[in-house]
C-alpha cells in the first residue's frame, strides 16, 4: 500500500494546531496571531509538511509548539538567520519567522536589517507589545520613553523607540504591513498577502500585553484600520511614515525588488573535497 498524498487533502484551520495548550496570559494578543496563521495556511491550502515556523525566545516565540507544522524554537534573536538558511536550502517550503519586539529588535535587530536587505522569500511576523512580557515587564526597544511602570526604569527608558516599519523600508523589505490582533479577519488576510508576495515580507502586529501593559486594552479604540494605502514607491511610503504614530494599520508597501537566491554551486565529489585538504 502506498502512503496517501497529504498535499491533496482539504485542510481546515484546526489541522494546523497542535495538541499543546498555549500558556499565554488570558487576553494576550498572540492568541489571535496563532489563529490567523492556521486560518491563512488553510485558506492557501499549504500542507503542514511544506510549512516551517522559526522563532527565537519570548512569549511570541512559543508559536512552533502550538502549531502542527515543522518548527524551530531557537535562541534569542536568531530566528531570521535560521529561517533564511532554511529557505535557501529548501526553497519549496513556506517559511515563517516570528517573535516579539524584544527578540526581533533588540538582540535580533542586526539580523532584522540584513534579512530585509537580502530579501529572501519568507515572512517575518513580529508581535509587538512594547514590553518584555516573559521576563516580567521590562521596557523593550519599542517602549515609549516616558513609560515608568518597570522597576528597572522607574522614570522611563528615556530613549526614543525603535521604528520597525521605517527601518524595514530603508533596509529593503519587499512587503511591509501593520496589523492589529483586535482585527483578526484583516490580520489573516494580510498574512495571506504577505506569504504570497515574493521576497522578505514584514508584518508588524500590534499585540497587546494585558498583564504588564493593561493600558493597551485601549488600542482597540486607537488603532486606525486600513489607514495605509499600499504603494510601490518607497519614497511615498517613507513620506507616509513621517507622520505615522504607530497606530496606522494596513499594507504600507509592496515592492518589486528581485528575490535573493544564491547562485547554484557545482556538485563536488568526495575526491574533490579530499584534495582541498591536502597540504
Amino acid at each position: 500500500m502506498t502512503a496517501p498524498d497529504t498535499r491533496t487533502v482539504t485542510r481546515e484551520a484546526k489541522h494546523y494546531k497542535s495538541d499543546v495548550k498555549p500558556v499565554w496570559c488570558p487576553g494576550c494578543g498572540d492568541f489571535a496571531v496563532l489563529t490567523a496563521i492556521t486560518k491563512a495556511l488553510a485558506q492557501m491550502g499549504i500542507a503542514q509538511e511544506d510549512t516551517a515556523v522559526v522563532t527565537g525566545i519570548g512569549c511570541a516565540a512559543r508559536l512552533p509548539g502550538y502549531l502542527n507544522v515543522y518548527g524551530l524554537h531557537g535562541i534569542h534573536g536568531r530566528a531570521l538567520p535560521a529561517a533564511t538558511g532554511l529557505k535557501l536550502a529548501r526553497p519549496e517550503l513556506t517559511v515563517l519567522a516570528a517573535g516579539g519586539d524584544g527578540d526581533g529588535f533588540s538582540i535580533g535587530g542586526n539580523h532584522f536589517l540584513h534579512a530585509c536587505r537580502r530579501n529572501v522569500d519568507l515572512v517575518y511576523i513580529v508581535m509587538d507589545n512594547e514590553v518584555y512580557g516573559m521576563t516580567k515587564g521590562q521596557a523593550s526597544p519599542t517602549t515609549e520613553p516616558d513609560w515608568s511602570e518597570s522597576r528597572l526604569t522607574p522614570q522611563g527608558p528615556g530613549v526614543e523607540p525603535f521604528h520597525p516599519l521605517s527601518l524595514a523600508l530603508i533596509s529593503g523589505a519587499n512587503w511591509i504591513g501593520r496589523a492589529f490582533t483586535g482585527d483578526p479577519q484583516t490580520l489573516t488576510h494580510m498574512l495571506v498577502e504577505a506569504v504570497n508576495h515574493p521576497g522578505l515580507a514584514f508584518l508588524h502586529v500590534l499585540s497587546p500585553c494585558v498583564t504588564y501593559r493593561p493600558e493597551q486594552k485601549d488600542w482597540k479604540k486607537t488603532v486606525r484600520r486600513e489607514a495605509f494605502t499600499p504603494t510601490e514607491d518607497p519614497v511615498e511610503a517613507q513620506r507616509v511614515l513621517e507622520t505615522d504614530d504607530g497606530f496606522n494599520a494596513g499594507v504600507l508597501y509592496h515592492g518589486r525588488r528581485p528575490v535573493y537566491a544564491p547562485a547554484p554551486e557545482a556538485t563536488a565529489g568526495m575526491a574533490d573535497l579530499d584534495r582541498e585538504f591536502v597540504l
